[in-house]
C-alpha cells in the first residue's frame, strides 16, 4: 500500500494549486500525508486486526484530526454510534488498497470493498468506486495485463477508460466524487510506464490531487513494483511511528512491495 501513500504525499501540495503539467518535484518541502493516508491504514489495520472498518477509521482519525477529512466525514467523527451518510465521495476508494492486497478471490476482494466503504459511504457510487479501486489493486497484484485490466472494470463497473490523459486534462477541475475521479484516477494507471509516471500523470489533471495520485499509485505499485528506493525512504520519514508499524505488519502478513 506503499503507492497509495506515497500518491497521497505527492498530491499533497497540489490539491487546491492544481497543476496542469507532469513537470514539477515529486517530493517538496510542504509535501505531507494527509487524510487518505491515515484512512489507509486504519483499513490495513482493521484488517490485521479484525477490528470492524468503521471503529478503525473512528479511532484512528480521531486521533489525527487535522488531516483534511471532508465536512460529512468531519461530523461522523463527533459521533460514537456510527451511521452511513450516503456519500458517493472519493474516500471510499482512497483508503481501500489494503483490501485488494490482502485478500485471494474476487468475490471477498469485492464483499471487504462493500464493507469498508458502506460504514459511511453507503450511496452506490461510493460502493462502487471502493469496489472499482480494490478490484484494479488485487488483479495488478496478480499480474493482470493492463489491457484485461482495463477491459475488466469496464465491464463489471461501466467506466469510460477509453479516455486518455491528455484529453481529460483541459477541462478537469476539483471533483471528489467516486464518478468524477475514480475513473480518472485509473486511467492514469494504465497510461503509465511505471509508478512515478502514474503519480505525476494523476497529480497532472490538476483536480483532487491527493487521493487522485493515491489511487493511481494503489494500483500502479503492486502492478509496477518499481517504486524507488529514496522516494519510499523519504515518505516513510513523513509517518508517525504507528503508521510504520501497520505498514510493516501488513507487508509481512501481505507481501507485494518494498513498504
Amino acid at each position: 500500500m506503499i503507492g497509495a501513500i506515497a500518491g497521497d504525499v505527492v498530491g499533497s501540495p497540489y490539491e487546491h494549486r492544481p497543476h496542469k503539467s507532469v513537470d514539477f518535484p515529486l517530493l517538496r518541502r510542504e509535501s505531507c500525508f494527509t487524510d487518505d493516508t491515515v484512512l489507509t491504514i486504519a483499513t490495513a489495520r482493521a484488517i490485521l486486526s479484525g477490528e470492524p472498518y468503521g471503529h478503525a477509521y473512528l479511532e484512528l482519525a480521531r486521533r489525527y484530526p487535522r488531516a483534511g477529512y471532508g465536512k460529512q466525514f468531519r461530523e461522523w467523527l463527533a459521533f460514537d454510534v456510527q451511521r452511513p451518510y450516503g456519500s458517493f465521495g472519493n474516500g471510499s476508494a482512497m483508503r481501500v488498497s489494503p483490501v485488494g492486497l490482502a485478500f485471494d478471490t474476487v468475490e471477498r476482494v469485492l464483499a471487504e470493498a462493500e464493507k469498508s466503504a458502506a460504514v459511511t459511504h453507503d450511496h452506490p457510487e461510493g460502493i462502487k468506486g471502493a469496489q472499482a479501486v480494490a478490484f484494479a489493486v488485487f488483479l495488478a497484484h496478480h499480474a493482470t495485463p493492463k489491457a484485461a485490466i482495463r477491459a475488466e472494470l469496464e465491464a463489471r463497473f461501466g467506466y469510460d477508460l477509453s479516455r486518455t490523459i491528455d484529453g481529460i486534462r483541459p477541462a478537469y477541475t476539483f471533483d471528489p466524487t467516486c464518478q468524477g475521479s475514480v475513473p480518472e484516477a485509473l486511467i492514469a494507471f494504465l497510461e503509465a510506464a511505471s509508478t512515478e509516471d502514474a503519480l505525476r500523470l494523476a497529480v497532472s489533471l490538476g483536480g483532487d490531487s491527493d487521493t487522485l495520485a493515491a489511487i493511481a499509485g494503489s494500483v500502479a505499485e503492486p502492478f509496477h513494483r518499481d517504486l524507488p528506493e529514496h522516494v519510499v525512504a523519504s515518505v516513510r520519514a513523513l509517518l508517525p511511528a504507528e503508521f510504520l508499524e501497520v505498514i510493516d505488519a501488513f507487508g509481512r502478513a501481505h507481501p507485494t512491495s518494498k513498504a
